[in-house]
């Protein structure tokens, strides 16, 4: 809903309130959904800040709160009427789950809904005995919480940005707790690592220090007017300062397997990956607008090549160096590319989908099958594939660190080299393709060559990431090679934005990085993983990080019409 249909439903009082009674009704469903898919009784065994608040209770907290703020956005003018309407919002969640208690005190919900549990009544009641006594709390808790999310929505802007940036930043930094500490305890800060956190969250003094400097970080960065200072800056200017804080940030990434252990190290280094194969995707579906679901073919041509040259095992066919076998691995890629483009140049759209996802299953069968079981070893796949450079255990480039800092390298590479591309005569090429097929071939566009070549890049860089995969597993498998790395690849394209190298990037991060970050919680990670991805089409479908094209393609509508050739002109030069 646009700022002006939100202002004209404000003005009729009834379709306001109806509008607060559906984000009521919402926050009610999403309230119970938390509770009988366990969410709220698991979760509420982790805390976040010990003995005050558990993830499971944040989880409620953070549902009244934003019933309260939504629905102070929809009630009518006025800022009692916007407090009324977020603790009506709040109270209808909250009755729900006070009527969720006394129907489970009535009829026995455990036998169909196992999460139903003493543990879940428990907290929804603050440890009530029995938890019927204790039914009417939820819904005093749902008013309370819908009037302190209203509060917030009538605040003024820094004040309630202060609140929510607080919020959030204690969110974020209980969650990593346990990544942060660990190393802070084997190190000079081991002191400060046990006052701020605790064997699981944040301790009480911790959640204390966090709220005054994130308070005061944020309060400076207003006062001083930091951003509008930076646009204020000339082109020149705002370049040169951007570029201590890059070397800032890189010596930071540089540290972090160093300073955070292996888990991190592999965590980043399988993002690394991620964004080498996202790379290859968005020149054939970001660029060229050719939809690839079996692209994780090219990755395990890739991966296997590798393993066969350089495995010490009874599959290994060469023993040669990693760094020899890389470049076979990208030339058996690139011909793989060329292999399945040729015979599909001429299909468009879902076809074109629904024949490279046949090529990518054709590829994971024959790696799986008796037929080249002799070869590929089969179900038990390849063995023994040496790292890339050969340590002591003692070394601080054993293990998965060295992983690290190439598929850093090789990313920073293949990122340079796709940004190049895409300014290219090629790249414009792919975009003409991406558009309009028939009119790019009517200016003069070779479809042959620039398909195939797109479908070659897109391989190469795959391939390259399937090389270093190798390298980090120690052993390639065909479960390895199955459809969901092809939907992961695709979907980081999209959210992070097609035709953006930093939107690749970002996406990455935020679908590869996070459900490894959160292996804790395995039985729910991909449900939130699903939930990110459906608000993003929703709320913003151009992408995290999206071109510049991309984001006309979205929203020129919306724009002013004199706007726009101005905004083309610009994309031009």
């Amino acid at each position: 809903m646009t700022t002006a249909s939100k202002a004209k439903a404000r003005s009729r009082p009834l379709e306001a309130w109806r509008g607060v009674l559906s984000v009521g009704l919402i926050a009610a469903a999403v309230a119970i959904y938390l509770c009988v898919v366990g969410i709220v009784p698991v979760f509420g065994e982790r805390p976040l800040v010990r003995d005050i608040v558990s993830l499971g209770e944040v989880s409620l907290l953070i549902t009244g709160l934003v019933s309260g703020y939504v629905a102070a956005r929809r009630a009518p003018e006025g800022s009692w009427a916007g407090l009324a309407g977020g603790s009506l919002a709040g109270l209808i969640a909250g009755a729900f789950l006070s009527a969720f208690i006394l129907l489970s005190a009535a009829v026995s919900l455990r036998s169909f809904l196992p999460n139903a549990s003493p543990a879940l009544f428990e907290i929804l009641t603050f440890g009530s005995e029995p938890a019927v006594d204790g039914f009417w709390i939820p819904a005093l808790g749902g008013l309370l919480l819908g009037l302190l999310g209203a509060v917030l929505e009538l605040l003024p802007r820094v004040a309630r940005n202060l609140i929510l940036v607080n919020l959030v930043s204690l969110l974020v930094v209980g969650l990593f707790a346990g990544l942060v500490r660990t190393p802070m305890l084997t190190g000079l800060l081991s002191e400060q690592a046990r006052t701020v956190f605790a064997s699981e969250g944040l301790t009480t003094t911790g959640a204390i220090l966090i709220v005054v400097v994130v308070s005061t970080a944020y309060l400076l960065w207003e006062g001083l007017q930091v951003r509008q200072r930076v646009r204020d800056m000339p082109e020149k200017q705002r370049q040169a300062t951007t570029i201590p804080l890059s070397l800032v940030l890189l010596l930071i990434v540089l540290w972090l397997p160093l300073g955070m252990g292996p888990f991190v190290a592999q965590a980043v280094a399988l993002i690394a990956l991620y964004i080498l194969m996202g790379l290859g995707l968005n020149i054939t579906l970001g660029l060229a607008g050719l939809l690839d679901l079996g692209f994780v073919a090219f990755f395990a041509v890739g991966a296997y090549t590798v393993a066969l040259l350089t495995s010490t095992g009874p599959f290994g066919l060469a023993d040669i160096s990693f760094w020899f076998a890389v470049p076979f691995a990208i030339l058996a890629a690139m011909a793989f590319g060329v292999f399945l483009g040729l015979p599909i140049l001429g299909i468009r759209g879902d076809y074109l989908a629904i024949a490279t996802l046949g090529f990518g299953e054709i590829i994971a069968i024959l790696a799986k099958s008796d037929l080249l079981k002799p070869v590929l070893g089969g179900p038990q796949g390849i063995l023994n594939v040496p790292p890339p450079i050969a340590t002591a255990v003692t070394d601080f480039l054993n293990g998965p660190v060295q992983i690290y800092y190439i598929a850093l390298a090789c990313a920073a590479v293949i990122a340079f080299v796709a940004w190049r591309l895409r300014g290219s005569r090629l790249g414009r090429a792919w975009l003409a393709i991406r558009e309009d097929e028939d009119v790019a071939e009517a200016l003069g566009v070779n479809l042959v060559q620039t398909k195939t070549l797109a479908y070659m890049l897109g391989a190469a860089f795959a391939g390259l990431g399937g090389a270093i995969f190798a390298g980090l597993i120690g052993a390639v498998f065909p479960s390895s090679i199955n459809f969901y790395v092809s939907i992961n690849v695709a979907a980081i394209v999209v959210v992070g934005g097609m035709g953006s190298i930093p939107g690749v990037v970002l996406g990455a991060i935020v679908l590869i990085g996070l459900p490894e970050l959160f292996r804790e919680f395995s039985e729910y990670r991909f449900l939130f993983y699903g939930v990110v991805l459906m608000v993003m089409m929703r709320y913003r479908p151009e992408g995290l990080w999206p071109s510049s094209i991309g984001r006309r393609e979205m929203h020129g509508a919306e724009a002013p019409p004199a706007a726009l050739p101005l905004e083309a002109t610009t994309e031009a030069h």
